[in-house]
């Protein structure tokens, strides 16, 4: 019974002393897992995980010479819903 107490007692040892060593370390991994745990709420929380607006061909900033949009196709005037249907090559 002491056996896995003292197993536990020097894991918890050797990671305390390797812990000022990992920080940086430790500190990334919490912040991308907090980063994929956002998207995915997000992806969760939309109605069938699609994304309004992804289209850059609604955006005027990053298209201001008209071009189409090279998923659908469709003019930044036409454009509704971009997800609609996928352009065909």
């Amino acid at each position: 019974m002491t056996r896995p107490i003292f197993s536990c007692f020097f894991l918890l040892l050797f990671l305390h002393q390797n812990l000022k060593d990992m920080k940086l370390l430790i500190i990334s991994i919490i912040l991308l897992g907090l980063a994929f745990a956002g998207i995915a709420i997000k992806i969760w929380g939309k109605k069938d995980g699609k994304f309004a607006g992804t289209c850059a061909s609604q955006n005027p900033y990053l298209n201001k010479s008209g071009e189409p949009c090279s998923f659908c196709g469709k003019l930044p005037d036409e454009i509704e819903n971009c997800s609609d249907k996928p352009k065909t090559v």
